[in-house]
């Protein structure tokens, strides 16, 4: 399903790149644990979920098979072209749905909201209510976020980054779930923190799963630069592999509350 046309602005326009979205395959996935706890979050029926920023479905392809149904709304046709190829992207159940969480037509009611690292993209005040709107009255707005831990060669990496990253403002000290909040339009009733699980993957992956940022994507560098990025990279992180791969720490963190219009203005 597609809702329209939109115009994508700045850095954002970055997802949808192809390549941006072929190189989000090489991202770590989510720890099973968050998926165990987001199924135990519906408490209303019929089961149904919105994933919000759902980019090629890191958590709405296996939520799809814990649900009645997810509605993945994602404005890259790319992101969602992707996704569709990914394992569970073709389940009868997840719905894809192209467009602007500000804007895309919901098809409610949902028992349970979603977003991933997408919220910070998204005018909260526009779509907030609209959300709201379309949620079951006991319905939870989820925030899933999820990183590595503890990487040994991670000041290294942080001074390469610096170097080619598009964000030069990036503020290290943000917080989604704070900015969700600070609408007053959400409040936090609840947090869980996942076990740490261990991802391993090539020097190669890891250093593609980069590309898959806004600020780094392929497509904003030079051939030339693009090259020495990944040498770059490859130097700081490859005295640390073992048999050319890294061993990841990964962690997941999840904030849930309702929606209060209330807050509104």
């Amino acid at each position: 399903m597609t809702s329209g046309a939109t115009d994508v602005p700045g850095l954002a326009a970055s997802f949808l790149h192809p390549g941006v979205a072929k190189a989000y395959e090489h991202r770590p996935p989510y720890p099973p644990e968050a998926f165990e706890v987001l199924a135990g979050l519906i408490t209303d029926e019929p089961r149904k979920v919105l994933d919000l920023g759902a980019g090629e479905g890191a958590l709405a392809r296996p939520l799809a098979s814990l649900v009645d149904q997810v509605d993945a709304v994602e404005i890259s046709a790319a992101m969602i072209a992707a996704g569709r190829c990914r394992p569970g992207g073709e389940q009868p159940n997840l719905h894809w749905i192209q467009g602007a969480a500000e804007s895309v037509p919901l098809e409610g009611p949902y028992a349970l909201v979603t977003a991933g690292a997408s919220l910070h993209w998204m005018s909260l005040q526009q779509m907030l209510p609209r959300v709201a709107n379309a949620m079951t009255e006991r319905a939870c707005f989820t925030v899933v976020e999820h990183d590595a831990r503890d990487e040994p060669w991670r000041p290294g990496l942080l001074e390469v980054v610096r170097r080619h990253s598009r964000q030069q403002a990036y503020n290290a000290d943000f917080s989604v779930v704070d900015a969700l909040a600070a609408t007053g339009l959400w409040t936090e009733a609840g947090r869980f923190r996942t076990a740490a699980v261990a991802f391993r993957q090539p020097v190669a992956d890891y250093i593609e799963a980069l590309h898959s940022t806004s600020s780094l994507a392929r497509e904003l560098m030079s051939a030339d630069e693009a090259s020495a990025f990944d040498a770059a990279i490859a130097a700081v992180v490859e005295p640390y592999a073992e048999d050319g791969a890294v061993e990841l720490t990964i962690v997941g963190d999840l904030a849930w509350g309702p929606i209060t219009l209330a807050g509104a203005t």
